[in-house]
């Protein structure tokens, strides 16, 4: 059966696939016509341990024999442990559990409603946070926002890294300013300290979109461990459960009590399954797969430079973003034709985000793919 066919009854929200996969294996997928594919792309940032990873895929396959939802009304071991384990990385924080980045996003923008009393949001052009309304409101893409307007008021944007632009747009209705450390869907453009110190000396929650950057991605556990600053909150999702759906949002304990029982939930929020999953990735994420997602993205990195088309290369550990000087989408095409998945961001940017066990090899072979389509 077609990837066309595949798709004939879903709600036309995405662009007709090209092809269907049907099996992943480490940081390889196969279609559907058995050919393999070198997949650079992680489902988008998510699966960050590769395919069917045997820490992430026993502890699923343990909790589906024991228990699948109880619902948020009981507790149950694995949401423990795993918002635990968060707060420790965090250095004391306690968690919210839902689906995806958006509702984690959605989560952040309530919190800080009811914290501060204050309707005001300090984002980024460019930034991307969700497509839910809320989310919409404050991603700073207007194409995007456009269709959807009038959204929630009270959000203004500003150029990334623009000291004086972010002093400017503050004010007293301002009481949150969202930032995500690498912008993932807006060009991969990371943040540079000096702004992102400066947004911590306004009067207002911070918060660090880190649904893309979070969970070693960048080659530390959260990327603003790279900044110097730690923030008020943190939104998680993408990698956290290696492809089971989990979104987190974490309020730092020095800001926490804002929320009462009723002002915030979510039906599957903080499902068993997932969360068992979850608690297997932040195990395998330590100190030597980071050292090895620093050394693999090194390696990308300057093997992008000079290669033909490309302008600029940027980004974290293996959030890597390529400018082009020409469109990026018949690139992605093209790669994919030759058996390497890879991602866009925005029109000219190619972006690069492989499972992070991604080994040397693996980096030459994306590289060597990439230099023959961009030579074509």
């Amino acid at each position: 059966m077609s990837a066309i066919r595949l798709q004939s009854n879903l709600l036309a929200t995405y662009p007709e696939p090209r092809v269907a996969f049907v099996e992943g294996c480490g940081v390889e997928l196969t279609d559907d016509e058995g050919r393999t594919y070198l997949d650079f792309a992680a489902g988008i940032a998510v699966v960050g341990l590769g395919h069917r990873h045997p820490a992430p895929l026993i502890a699923a396959h343990l909790q589906l024999d024991k228990l699948w939802h109880a619902s948020n009304l009981f507790a149950t071991d694995p949401a423990r442990v795993l918002a635990t384990m968060l707060s420790e990385r965090y250095r004391g924080a306690q968690a919210f559990f839902c689906n995806s980045g958006a509702e984690a996003n959605e989560a952040a923008l309530k919190y800080a409603r009811k914290a501060t009393g204050k309707t005001g949001v300090i984002a980024l052009e460019q930034g991307f946070h969700g497509r839910t309304a809320g989310a919409l409101a404050v991603t700073g893409q207007p194409s995007k926002r456009a269709p959807f307007e009038p959204l929630r008021p009270g959000a203004r944007f500003v150029a990334p890294n623009d000291v004086a632009a972010l002093r400017d747009a503050m004010s007293d209705d301002v009481g949150l300013v969202l930032l995500e450390p690498v912008l993932g869907e807006g060009g991969v453009i990371p943040l540079e300290p000096e702004f992102v110190a400066a947004a911590r000396e306004l009067d207002a929650l911070l918060a660090f979109d880190e649904v893309q950057t979070g969970v070693g991605r960048t080659g530390t556990f959260f990327a603003f461990e790279q900044l110097g600053v730690t923030p008020d909150l943190v939104t998680l999702a993408k990698g956290l459960a290696n492809g089971l759906p989990i979104g987190c949002l974490l309020v730092a304990d020095a800001v926490t009590g804002a929320f009462e029982p009723g002002d915030h939930g979510s039906t599957f929020g903080g499902n068993p399954v997932a969360c068992a999953a979850a608690v297997a990735v932040c195990e395998t994420i330590d100190d030597d797969l980071l050292a090895a997602v620093v050394s693999s993205g090194e390696r990308l990195r300057n093997g992008l430079v000079g290669l033909p088309h490309v302008v600029d290369v940027r980004g974290r550990g293996l959030l890597v973003g390529a400018e082009l000087d020409v469109p990026a989408g018949p690139v992605v095409d093209a790669a994919l034709d030759a058996g390497l998945v890879c991602l866009t961001s925005g029109a000219n940017v190619l972006r690069l985000a492989p499972p992070l066990v991604v080994d040397h090899t693996h980096v030459d072979h994306a590289l060597a793919i990439l230099r023959e389509v961009l030579s074509a």
